[in-house]
């Protein structure tokens, strides 16, 4: 298979080829699809806080400054409140119904929170309660998206497959940014926001649609029914049931599955939270875990896609097409990035080093925008300058190299590293994480850009210096774990 060709550690290159086959990508893209819905709501939402129909809808061209920046921040962070929540609530379903019945449910949700969105019709709370059950949505599909490809995923490409989620978010967002752009030259009225706004529902379809013909998690399956999973583990790995390969592999989650029994570990929900934090090793995964997540936001990524229409206006693209022209640009070098990493990357260099490396790229770039902006602000109607030139080729490339470390390399390992019989608890505090400072950076980076200095230059030297923290604490905290043979001794490893 050409992931053979492509990928190159010790796992792919000893495995049966007939494991890295197609069914198994195919499961991991569909799955993929409550993150496409994120990207497009990350990408709808900033531009849509730009069209001048919005704007007029919901009242934002009547109140001030400040009060447009707090209404823009809500109606912004509203879908992260959600999120935050349904991470929570994913811990339990996940282990209730499953991972595959669980993203079902989310894709449905996401119909609901599209449908009061789009037919809110300048009733802010109508939008807010859409805003928020899709992000409810997107908070189960958050956590239980990488903990399903992760169970269904050949070790060798692991680190591809589950990546894959980071790259539906950047695969949505640039759809996203390219609707708002036509519809903000082609489209005149109402019709301009409610466009982008509903066709957020079309990844929810897509995802609806996939897991109905999906299979379940063969770990799952393998808790209530053991035959059952060693079929659907022979089906993904292209192998017969009596395969030493397939055999070798069931026998291990069984033998996993019966370790968790024998010490209790599937016990009530207050038990494994204090075991998660109580005992050394799982506390250094829950750790990792949350923090990981933490600086993931704290990079500033989500700031400038967000809100990159207005940064983008404040370096001097002050037309609103313009402005959205730009932001697709950016959109396009996140995709292309992404996908670079991931396919090429990703299990051939290593979490830890790509960490490292992206981080300090990307402090580099933050600090020299803070200094052209403190220095040489752009004045208005005049363009960039050509150190704003630079400054636009400096957000470029920290939107690429994003996507060759914090972006998908989080994710990836935040689903490697947990305990087995903690892994849906972790990766539900993993995705809390993720959407409680999605939620702060969405919240506040309205007013940073308002009150610290000019063009809020300042937020760009805050987000610049949590990059270069992110370095030192992944070169002294943070173990590699590519090409490790199986989820159980990647958790043996990170402990």
């Amino acid at each position: 298979m050409l992931l053979r060709k492509v990928i190159r550690n010790e796992a792919i290159a000893t495995d049966p080829p007939e494991i890295y086959n197609l069914r198994t990508v195919l499961v991991s893209l569909v799955a993929c699809g409550g993150a496409l819905l994120f990207g497009m709501d990350m990408g709808v939402i900033g531009g849509v806080l730009t069209m001048e129909p919005f704007k007029e809808k919901y009242g934002l061209n009547d109140k001030s400054a400040t009060e447009r920046a707090n209404l823009s921040s809500n109606i912004v962070s509203v879908i992260q409140a959600g999120a935050f929540a349904g991470c929570f609530f994913s811990m339990w379903l996940a282990n209730r119904i499953g991972r595959r019945m669980s993203l079902i449910v989310a894709s449905i949700l996401v119909f609901i929170g599209v449908t009061l969105q789009a037919a809110a019709s300048g009733h802010i709370a109508s939008l807010y309660v859409g805003r928020f059950i899709a992000g409810v949505a997107i908070g189960i599909a958050s956590s239980v998206n990488p903990l399903y490809v992760s169970e269904n995923a050949p070790r060798g490409i692991r680190g591809l497959l589950t990546g894959f989620y980071q790259l539906s978010i950047v695969t949505g967002l640039t759809l996203a940014f390219w609707i708002n752009y036509g519809c903000t030259l082609h489209i005149k009225g109402p019709a301009q926001y409610i466009i982008p706004l509903s066709l957020q529902a079309l990844p929810a379809f897509i995802l609806f649609i996939g897991m109905l013909l999906a299979n379940e998690s063969p770990r799952f399956l393998a808790m209530k029914s053991p035959d059952k999973a060693l079929a659907v583990l022979a089906k993904l790995r292209g192998l017969p049931s009596d395969h030493s390969y397939v055999r070798d592999e069931m026998e291990a989650i069984v033998l996993q599955l019966e370790e968790e029994r024998a010490s209790g570990a599937h016990g009530s929900g207050i038990s494994l939270i204090k075991e998660a934090f109580a005992v050394g090793p799982n506390r250094r995964r829950t750790f990792l875990c949350i923090t990981l997540m933490m600086w993931s936001n704290l990079t500033g990524t989500n700031a400038m896609t967000y809100y990159s229409p207005e940064i983008f206006s404040s370096m001097g693209l002050s037309e609103s097409s313009v402005g959205l022209f730009a932001t697709g640009i950016y959109g396009i070098v996140k995709l292309m990035a992404c996908f670079i990493f991931i396919v090429f990357v990703t299990d051939t260099l290593g979490r830890r080093k790509s960490l490292i490396w992206t981080g300090t790229v990307q402090g580099i770039m933050l600090f020299y925008i803070g200094f052209y902006i403190r220095f040489d602000p752009p004045t208005t109607g005049s363009g960039p300058s050509p150190a704003g030139c630079v400054a636009l080729v400096a957000i470029y490339i920290f939107a690429a190299v994003y996507q060759f470390g914090w972006g998908p390399v989080v994710w990836t390992y935040c689903s490697e590293i947990p305990a087995a019989h903690l892994r849906p608890l972790q990766m539900g505090m993993a995705t809390a994480s993720q959407w409680l400072f999605n939620f702060v950076v969405a919240k506040a980076t309205p007013s940073m850009f308002a009150t610290l200095g000019v063009n809020g230059f300042g937020t760009y030297f805050i987000y610049g210096s949590f990059c270069f923290v992110m370095v030192v604490f992944a070169w002294f905290l943070v173990p590699e774990t590519k090409g490790k043979l199986t989820l159980k001794s990647l958790s043996q490893i990170s402990s």
